[in-house]
């Protein structure tokens, strides 16, 4: 169950600088052997951003404009928990150093495993914030991932991230909130998913793309789910109703150990070891799935940010690469249990692995994305090297 299959098109390169390679089919390499990542980052991210230092006075004003917009309201700002490292280290920012009164809510679609449950008790019991959970309907949940199997699509954590924006977009317009704080950071993510993995899928926020997947491979109908689209989400609630994504943790100094440290120290919080394996479909899939399937090794996106931005030498990312994403033993594990929560046999889901991948075109507003993530990065807004 542990061979990897590989799919390369053109000789095997591997940037010199961070570990991204070749299994990114548009990745380019300077004449150094160096990425378009990090020439990227070391030209348009980091003289801005200058690993969070510098930016106290913006950080100040921005938490006094939250304050002054929340006067009167129960909540100030609204604020997604998943139980992993960024979220919840932001919570503890949010109200133990800037004083604020975020909503904070999380989003339970079946997959969570104990230790994440667990780690955001740990942290809202102490520090006295209510947390709202929004329970999914189950067996649209299991439906509609089994029809994301069915596509032969890579991305296959489409119906649960979705429900994470489309929750965001309903709470925003409901609460009169005029601040979402959104975890993601320079310091453990600037470099993001190749986009040549995430072939023929839609963009994850974007209602028309699942509605299209939902017809054609759901076998019951998807009455409780909540949507949302392009042009909601990236222009209707930022720019009509006003309703800004701030992502705050770009403002302060911050690396992955020292997160972990005060979580750990303050809360007992438990690492997981791995970026995103507070969730059991997100573990199984990128822990397994991606790098068998597909030859896809998530880390390399992971490990590369931790190395341009200083954390990690790159021998030590190599190091890591070398060894499994999973314990030994531990992908079995896994596969029986999605498989048994997905109330399927080992078989199917196994045909799922063994199936063409997709060359199937679906319906996405992916221009209307695409168009609000340059306009983002024209203002400034986005800080995440995308290609």
């Amino acid at each position: 169950m542990t061979e990897k299959k590989v799919f390369l098109k053109r000789k095997y390169q591997i940037c010199n600088c961070c570990v991204m390679d070749t299994t990114d089919e548009d990745i380019v390499f300077d004449e150094n052997g160096v990425c378009m990542r990090c020439n990227e980052y070391k030209n348009r991210i980091l003289p801005e951003w200058n690993y969070g230092k510098g930016h106290e006075r913006e950080l100040e004003q921005l938490i006094k404009e939250i304050k002054e917009k929340g006067k009167g309201k129960e909540y100030d700002c609204i604020l997604g928990l998943s139980g992993g490292l960024d979220s919840s280290y932001m919570l503890h920012l949010a109200v133990t150093e800037w004083g604020l009164r975020p909503f904070v809510f999380h989003i339970d679609a079946g997959w969570n495993l104990p230790i994440a449950e667990e780690n955001i008790k740990k942290l809202t019991d102490k520090l006295g914030v209510q947390l709202h959970v929004e329970k999914m309907n189950w067996n649209e949940m299991r439906e509609m991932q089994l029809a994301w199997f069915r596509t032969g699509l890579e991305m296959l954590d489409a119906p649960q991230d979705h429900a994470f924006i489309s929750l965001i977009d309903k709470y925003s317009c409901e609460l009169g909130v005029k601040y979402i704080l959104n975890g993601y950071n320079i310091s453990t993510e600037v470099i993001a998913d190749p986009e040549s993995w995430e072939k023929e899928s839609g963009p994850t926020g974007d209602g028309t793309y699942m509605k299209d997947v939902i017809k054609k491979y759901c076998r019951i109908p998807i009455k409780n789910y909540t949507f949302t689209n392009g042009f909601r989400h990236k222009f209707f609630i930022p720019y009509i109703l006003g309703i800004k994504t701030i992502k705050p943790l770009n403002l302060v100094p911050i690396t992955k150990q020292g997160m972990i440290d005060t979580l750990v120290n303050e809360y007992g919080y438990v690492p997981y070891g791995q970026k995103h394996f507070e969730d059991l479909i997100t573990k199984f899939l990128e822990g397994w799935w991606a790098p068998t399937r597909f030859g896809h090794d998530i880390r390399r996106a992971q490990l590369s940010s931790l190395v341009v931005t200083g954390q990690m030498s790159r021998e030590e990312a190599l190091k890591i690469l070398e060894g499994a994403p999973l314990e030994e033993g531990e992908e079995k594990k896994l596969f029986s249990e999605v498989a048994s929560r997905l109330e399927i046999t080992e078989e199917e889901l196994m045909k799922y692995h063994e199936m063409p991948a997709c060359y199937e075109k679906f319906r996405s507003q992916e221009k209307i994305y695409n168009m609000g993530i340059r306009l983002y990065e024209l203002l400034g807004i986005e800080k995440r090297i995308r290609k």
